[in-house]
């Protein structure tokens, strides 16, 4: 990849897309292509045929995706697993059809065994049964990664997959049944502290374990990936340190403001007991982290603060 390159990030509205646009025009890439859901309907096999042919383009950035949090892949598992099989299968093809040379896939750490050995290796993927409650979405997931190596290993693409763990950061998903947990969190906490509760509801136990990943680092290490000598293959990326559930939400009441105490709702799932990646593979690259889970914290829930009027939320 050189700075002519034409790249097209799918998904460029959303937390991945954005925080790549922003990693690439500041490395000073400039043939940045995008287009918005309406502009180009990814699960629409002949629009995008017809984008791919038209646009020339020399690398895929594929972060579009259907997402959402525990309760929406539990609850919509039948759109979960269709509208991502059709993305990636759409989107993939297009690009070898068009002779596009490279493409990166963006996965999810859920594709992994529910009782993987800790931290989880690459090649534990489709050793052991998935987490029931995003089973679907991990499906779909495996689908992408297997077709992009299955393109790679009979037409010498470079087609690499990425697995991120759990991303949080700038235009993330603040939706209390539909997004991700720490961005649930902190609107929770947000909306607790400005309504003057004693107790901030948890889903679960609290206990299980989970890394998360400034999506700015993500973004660094994709890029770190493309300009290193790697023809194909399953790379995880993740920070390399996890935390419990009850300490991520006790961490974010400090950030926020909010000095109640915490009330589990053990009705709700915990998920998987424990996700961390090994990372070793990106490592091995030079690639590292740089942002501390307080301080993307801090910087997200300024995110939230600035946008929380336009996206309909609680006022500030």
């Amino acid at each position: 990849m050189n700075k002519g390159s034409r790249i097209y990030v799918a998904g460029h509205n959303g937390m991945v897309g954005s925080a790549l646009l922003r990693g690439l025009a500041t490395r000073g890439y400039h043939h940045l292509i995008t287009r918005s859901r309406q502009e180009l309907d990814l699960l629409d096999q002949r629009a995008v045929m017809a984008f791919f042919a038209q646009e020339n383009i020399d690398v895929v950035l594929l972060a579009a995706a259907k997402v959402g949090g525990i309760h929406a892949n539990s609850t919509q598992p039948a759109s979960f697993l269709y509208e991502n099989l059709v993305i990636e299968s759409n989107v993939i093809h297009a690009a070898f059809t068009s002779g596009t040379p490279e493409l990166v896939f963006f996965g999810s750490s859920c594709i992994y065994p529910k009782h993987c050995p800790q931290p989880i290796r690459e090649d534990y993927l489709l050793t052991g049964a998935l987490e029931q409650t995003n089973e679907a979405y991990a499906i779909a997931k495996i689908a992408g990664l297997k077709l992009c190596e299955a393109y790679s290993q009979q037409h010498g693409t470079r087609y690499l997959s990425v697995m991120p763990t759990n991303l949080y950061g700038p235009n993330d998903n603040y939706d209390l049944q539909n997004g991700h947990v720490l961005a649930a969190l902190i609107r929770k906490t947000h909306e607790a502290k400005l309504n003057g509760l004693q107790s901030l509801p948890v889903w679960g136990s609290g206990s299980p374990r989970r890394e998360f990943l400034h999506v700015d680092d993500l973004a660094s290490a994709v890029l770190a990936l493309l300009d290193s000598d790697h023809i194909e293959g399953l790379f995880n990326i993740g920070f390399g340190k996890d935390i419990a559930i009850a300490d991520l939400a006790r961490l974010i009441c400090d950030v926020v403001g909010f000095s109640g105490s915490l009330e589990f709702d053990l009705s709700r799932p915990d998920g998987t007991p424990r996700k961390l990646l090994d990372v070793s593979k990106l490592a091995a690259l030079g690639w590292s982290p740089t942002i501390a889970l307080r301080d993307g914290i801090a910087a997200t829930y300024a995110d939230y603060m600035n946008n929380v009027q336009r996206m309909g939320y609680a006022d500030a």
